[in-house]
């Protein structure tokens, strides 16, 4: 079974829950203390000073597509958190009922869930009708899930094709650029730099030469990963003698290496 985040109908309600790589089970615990009638803000409080709580964040998505954080904890926390509610100091009848529930299932609930495939939670009173519409709405919200994440990972996709096509074009061409040019690539891509500023950062980095003749230079580590290539310009002076100037040019790869290493991620990645 994926690791991709699922509901499991239990109680007349739904779990959230997701099994890492790891092979631990997770349940989003907000909708747990919704779904049994407690406030959510002290449980997780509770939690927080509970020093056998194993917790973590899964990152769910909502029916706008957005993604957010939800605090979840592990299988084993479960048990010993609903273990800890004490039903006699709850005032509310159906919230009794529920967490008694809870207690005596729900752990089953996740286990049958990622174990054998399914978590509907029946009892004798249950007709085949009842317990049929129950498995049609697991199927529902599955699929609902489903293409929540597929539409998600589609517009991100999409989001992420143009910088996509700019890096491989710039990658496959023989075009170079000048270090100053660099800069500005890395100012459009949201790193505040100027060029003496990407000459300073490219010196102490280890991809320029730092002294004498070499300042400025490319060094052997950054030509050897083709990160830049080395124009080399004989000047004839006044007096007869000649020089040779050496410039950096820095090569698509190199201009693709160093977008990618000095720019911040775009918020959706």
């Amino acid at each position: 079974m994926s690791n991709d985040i699922v509901e499991i109908p239990f109680n007349g309600s739904m779990m959230i829950a997701q099994r890492f790589d790891d092979g631990e089970i997770y349940a989003a615990l907000k909708p747990i203390c919704e779904n049994i009638g407690i406030a959510y803000n002290g449980q997780w409080e509770r939690l927080k000073r509970t020093p056998w709580a194993n917790v973590r964040m899964i990152r769910t998505v909502g029916a706008d597509g957005k993604q957010r954080d939800m605090v979840a904890i592990s299988r084993k926390t479960l048990t010993m958190w609903l273990a800890t509610i004490d039903t006699n100091r709850l005032s509310d009848e159906q919230a009794r009922h529920n967490v008694t529930v809870y207690q005596k299932e729900a752990a089953e609930a996740l286990d049958k869930y990622f174990n054998e495939g399914g978590a509907i939670r029946v009892s004798d009173a249950d007709s085949d009708e009842d317990i049929m519409a129950r498995a049609v709405l697991v199927a529902q919200k599955t699929i609902e899930r489903k293409n929540q994440q597929l539409q998600a990972k589609d517009t991100q996709i999409k989001m992420l094709e143009p910088k996509a096509r700019f890096a491989d074009a710039v990658a496959a061409s023989d075009g170079t650029c000048l270090i100053g040019e660099l800069a500005k690539m890395l100012r459009q891509n949201g790193l505040d730099i100027d060029q003496n500023r990407l000459f300073e950062i490219l010196r102490q980095d280890g991809y320029l030469g730092k002294t004498g003749s070499n300042r400025n230079v490319p060094t052997q580590k950054a030509m050897d990963l083709g990160l830049f290539r080395i124009k080399e310009t004989a000047i004839t002076h006044s007096d007869g003698h000649v020089t040779i100037n050496r410039t950096a040019k820095v090569t698509g790869k190199g201009q693709t290496y160093f977008i990618s290493r000095y720019c911040p991620p775009a918020d959706h990645e």
